[in-house]
């Protein structure tokens, strides 16, 4: 059962990974189109699936899910723009800190008490930060703050989604973000339209079907072994994308740079394995 729990991972963080190098591929589009097309990929099974299962398309709980939808087109969008300024495994690489917001977040919004050795962990991760910051004295400042105000809205997905909890179907709760996202992009886009290219529609279109087999292959994992076991596995997403970085786009990476992001994906294992460990 592990081995196929390890392997259903993989599939997730390789599916992950080309929506990713797609995104950076596609870059020269803009960010709200890009989200636009991302949207339908995933729209054509969520809402396949909800209308099989006579399952509610726009939940009940709308105050909620507007709210997770808001914040996760946000931290989507941010991301997205990013890639116009940063090298794909950095922007992915950052992003990764989310979990870390998340759980800053969760002491004044949910109450939760975090234990002193997590801040520890947190420690080494923005660390890793820091070092990747001036350890690449060209990297772009504007990218850097805007991938992690990405970060920041991801942390708000993890609150929202914990504040929904069971309430709503998990297909309903995507479905409706992704509703939300292409009315919202779709709109956005046109003010700055620009007329995919034929052999573009294919790839744009597909950023969204990677997106849905990241996430149903992630599931099948969590849901067949425990988390400490294969969530970090996950973290596989970013040596995918940091290996097709450097072999397609021609990115480069210094050894500082790369002890960065190692600290960085440390530092969340840490706190990962330890929260789930210790349910604290």
């Amino acid at each position: 059962m592990i081995k196929k729990a390890i392997s259903y991972m993989l599939i997730s963080a390789l599916a992950f990974t080309l929506m990713n190098v797609t995104a950076k591929k596609m870059a020269n589009y803009n960010a709200f189109q890009m989200v636009f097309f991302r949207a339908l990929g995933t729209l054509v099974f969520t809402l396949t699936y909800l209308l099989r299962n006579k399952v509610t398309i726009w939940g009940t709980h709308k105050k909620l899910l507007f709210i997770r939808s808001f914040v996760g087109l946000t931290s989507m969008t941010l991301f997205f723009t990013s890639l116009h300024y940063l090298p794909v495994g950095t922007a992915v690489t950052l992003r990764y800190l989310s979990p870390i917001f998340a759980a800053i977040f969760s002491i004044f919004l949910l109450k939760e008490k975090i234990i002193p050795i997590r801040w520890v962990f947190f420690i080494i991760a923005f660390s890793g930060v820091v070092i990747l910051r001036y350890a690449d004295l060209e990297m772009n400042l504007i990218g850097l703050g805007i991938i992690l105000a990405s970060a920041v809205f991801s942390g708000f997905v993890y609150i929202s989604i914990s504040k929904i909890g069971t309430k709503e179907h998990p297909y309903t709760i995507v479905n409706h973000f992704m509703m939300v996202t292409a009315v919202v992009g779709g709109l956005a886009s046109l003010f700055n339209w620009k007329t995919p290219e034929p052999e573009d529609y294919l790839p744009l279109l597909s950023m969204g079907v990677y997106g849905f087999f990241g996430q149903l292959y992630m599931t099948k994992a969590l849901q067949i072994a425990s988390v400490n076991k294969v969530a970090p596995i996950k973290y596989m997403e970013v040596v995918f994308t940091l290996l097709v970085g450097v072999s397609f786009f021609g990115e480069a990476y210094s050894v500082w740079s790369l002890l960065g992001i190692a600290l960085i994906i440390i530092g969340l294992m840490l706190n990962l394995l330890y929260k789930k460990s210790n349910k604290g």
